[in-house]
């Protein structure tokens, strides 16, 4: 499983691979609950929780309950992208819980610790630019 996290005050995003005893320690999580940043290596830390995709690409959507995959009728983001005003899709879509079936999670700082994101993820291919 990978993680993203974001920076609100930089606007950055840093990324990298959980181990499998990190990833369990997120098992059972839900979209919007703050962890704390020791179970992924991040001492100090607190994030959000804010969403994720699974293993083929489907988003995760917070009103909707559990590990489970679900057609939902969607008229905006996230999942779906309207072109037309009043536009509104069946879309499929992951529940709001991580299980062994998330691929990345992503993750907002809301609570910094002693060290800079940049140091705890040097070397691992992040810091990219905020996007959009």
């Amino acid at each position: 499983m990978k993680i993203v996290v974001n920076d609100p005050k930089t606007g950055k995003n840093y990324q990298r691979e959980l181990t499998p005893e990190e990833e369990a320690a997120l098992y059972g999580r839900k979209i919007g609950e703050k962890i704390i940043g020791d179970i992924i290596k991040l001492p100090g830390y607190e994030l959000e929780i804010r969403g994720g995709t699974d293993k083929d690409g489907f988003p995760m959507l917070k009103s909707v309950e559990g590990v489970r995959r679900a057609r939902v009728l969607l008229s905006g983001p996230p999942g779906f992208h309207p072109r037309r005003k009043g536009e509104r899709r069946r879309k499929t879509v992951r529940g709001n819980t991580i299980s062994s079936d998330i691929a990345q999670v992503n993750l907002k700082v809301i609570k910094y610790g002693d060290v800079s994101l940049e140091e705890l993820f040097k070397g691992e291919g992040s810091g990219g630019a905020k996007t959009g």
